[in-house]
């Protein structure tokens, strides 16, 4: 009779995502049916398929679920404390600019007590990845209602149904000044591969939002079923629509889940900016962060 460590020793051998992955720490916490792991693991396949440099990468999550993620990969990564995400991954951003960071969190860490931070880095056009996996709950705390929880449905402070009106991720992302908005479903293993792998090689605030299953809390409060009755729903619901007006993107209660690419253009990023202007304001006395970093290299 083999040991857990002896699985976990045959499981690092044989799954291809392992040597992306802390497999000391398997098995994860999520839950049966969570679709984290399923957008982690899109993630992980587009840094193959876009050949990066993985000591050239950096994996900012906070806390919830999918703050969790920061500690299952094998790559530099950093679980900061809730709704620091983007902070965080700013002054790492500034200090070692030849990185690409990454943030990868939750709504109601990224756009709930995080929410100004979002919307500021959005509107200074910081070079991060932004990918939100957005469950509709606090998922890890309780059930509690989020701001992403849609009108009617029920949370453990809402039982009677949710009278506050939501956040449009992609209207607030892209409103604020993101450069790239994205949003798809868990089920949409392949388009999100390939955004992702698009995303890593734009430069500026790139968001992208990806709808998940919380079968636990989330469809047991709302008599949804099971993990698999919410892929189903996914994929009778998601409809593709490249472009669409972001104003038109809101998610109501089970119905229709707008997915695509709806932003992608360029403008200077704040790093570009701060160079712009300081060079023509103090000229040569202007000495700019080196493209490697701040930190004395040999």
């Amino acid at each position: 009779m083999t040991s857990i460590t002896d699985q976990t020793e045959i499981a690092a051998r044989a799954h291809p995502m392992a040597p992306f992955l802390r497999m000391d720490r398997m098995p994860h916490i999520w839950c049966p049916t969570c679709g984290i792991g399923t957008v982690m693991k899109c993630y992980v396949q587009a840094l193959r398929e876009a050949e990066v440099d993985l000591d050239k990468v950096a994996v900012v999550s906070g806390i919830g679920c999918t703050g969790r993620v920061a500690g299952y990969l094998k790559l530099d990564s950093f679980h900061s404390t809730h709704g620091r995400a983007i902070p965080f991954a700013t002054g790492l951003k500034l200090g070692r600019p030849e990185l690409l960071v990454t943030v990868f969190s939750g709504d109601g860490d990224l756009v709930g007590i995080g929410g100004n931070h979002f919307i500021h880095a959005a509107r200074r056009n910081m070079d991060l990845l932004v990918i939100l996996v957005n469950n509709f709950i606090y998922g890890m705390t309780g059930g509690q209602n989020a701001p992403t929880t849609p009108v009617q449905a029920r949370s453990s402070t809402m039982p009677f149904g949710n009278f506050e009106r939501p956040f449009n991720l992609p209207h607030l992302a892209a409103s604020c000044g993101a450069t790239y908005v994205a949003r798809w479903t868990s089920l949409q293993t392949r388009r999100m591969t390939r955004t992702f792998k698009e995303a890593i090689g734009r430069k500026g605030f790139r968001f992208i939002e990806v709808i998940t299953p919380c079968s636990t809390l989330y469809a047991r409060l709302n008599k949804l079923g099971t993990g698999f009755h919410l892929m189903q729903y996914y994929h009778d619901n998601a409809e593709i629509r490249h472009g669409a007006d972001t104003r038109e993107l809101d998610i109501d209660f089970q119905g229709k889940i707008i997915c695509g690419k709806f932003v992608d253009r360029e403008q200077p990023t704040f790093t570009e900016m701060m160079d712009a202007h300081y060079r023509k304001t103090l000229g040569d006395k202007y000495v700019p962060m080196p493209p490697e970093g701040g930190w004395i290299h040999e």
